[in-house]
């Protein structure tokens, strides 16, 4: 092999090399857009206030029940629509991902002023992860990407036997996901 053909050979690995570098900075972009979207959330939320956790492939973004809605109440206070304006920017431009809101409620039964309303703690949830989810989506975060569920006092993160164990257990959990495809 001559010198020439040999520096040719090297050139083309050596760009063959640079494009693979440029295609590695990509997938690993792709790879990992839920490090940026915990950067984007965190910015303007506290950690008393909301809780960012990555899992595998979805990103859970919790919040307690008392800066979101009023005692025993299912529509957002000012405060909650405040915390949740930080969020919505964020969650409006995400391509291919699916939002669910779920809802959470602790063990302690439906009072009779909203027993006519809610009969059950699965109902409550419910009516918080739908008017999160509506909110959400007038602020932005389109239609066809979220969806609300309650799950009453199931799934619990506490144990229930303390105020302060069963705040915990109130809350709305925001879960971003790739969408899926059918």
């Amino acid at each position: 092999m001559k010198s020439s053909e040999f520096l040719a050979v090297c050139a083309t690995v050596l760009a063959a090399g640079c494009v693979a570098q440029q295609t590695y900075n990509v997938d690993a972009q792709k790879a990992d857009p839920y490090a940026m979207l915990v950067r984007q959330l965190s910015r303007g939320l506290s950690n008393d206030q909301v809780q960012i956790t990555q899992l595998q492939n979805q990103l859970k973004v919790t919040m307690v029940n008392e800066i979101l809605f009023p005692e025993g109440g299912w529509r957002l206070s000012p405060d909650g629509e405040q915390t949740l304006s930080k969020v919505a920017p964020t969650l409006s431009d995400l391509p291919g991902q699916q939002i669910v809101v779920e809802g959470f409620t602790d063990n302690v039964p439906i009072g009779p002023e909203l027993k006519g309303r809610f009969p059950s703690s699965l109902d409550l949830s419910l009516a918080r992860a739908d008017d999160v989810a509506h909110y959400l989506v007038s602020k932005g975060v389109p239609q066809n990407a979220i969806s609300a569920q309650g799950f009453g006092e199931a799934r619990r993160v506490a144990s229930n036997e303390t105020s302060r164990s069963k705040a915990k257990n109130r809350r709305v959990e925001i879960v971003i996901s790739a969408a899926s495809r059918a």
